[in-house]
């Protein structure tokens, strides 16, 4: 699987997307950069995934992954897992705003879509 480096090292870079994800599962809606957008969309995809199996591994995987957040994991198997339950994908959108002044990096409402 192809994925971006983002300019970071590889523990760094985890634990920004955990983080990311953390909060997109939290508040269903966060404004990032485009390219960290898109790394996050595939992580929070594989969460609900974990939460539509349901299993005991799966629990455990999306918690290792989640930094060990008992409240971001419950609400993706309690959640997400029903609210998606007959969706097979697709579960978040870009929205596109306009560049941050800074550097001119294009930044996104990233936003879980309604079940």
């Amino acid at each position: 699987m192809a994925y971006r480096k983002l300019g970071r090292t590889c523990k760094h870079r985890r634990s920004m997307l955990a983080n990311l994800t953390k909060d997109l599962i939290m508040n269903e809606r966060i404004e990032t950069t485009e390219t960290r957008a898109k790394e996050v969309r595939k992580f929070f995809d594989k969460m609900v995934t974990y939460g539509k199996d349901g299993s005991l591994v799966s629990r455990r995987k999306a918690l290792a992954f989640l930094q060990n957040d008992n409240v971001a994991t419950k609400k993706v198997f309690d959640d997400y897992a029903t609210r998606f339950a007959s969706r097979n994908g697709g579960y978040t959108r870009i929205l596109k705003l306009t560049e941050r002044k800074g550097d001119d990096a294009l930044m996104v409402i990233l936003e879980v879509v309604e079940g």
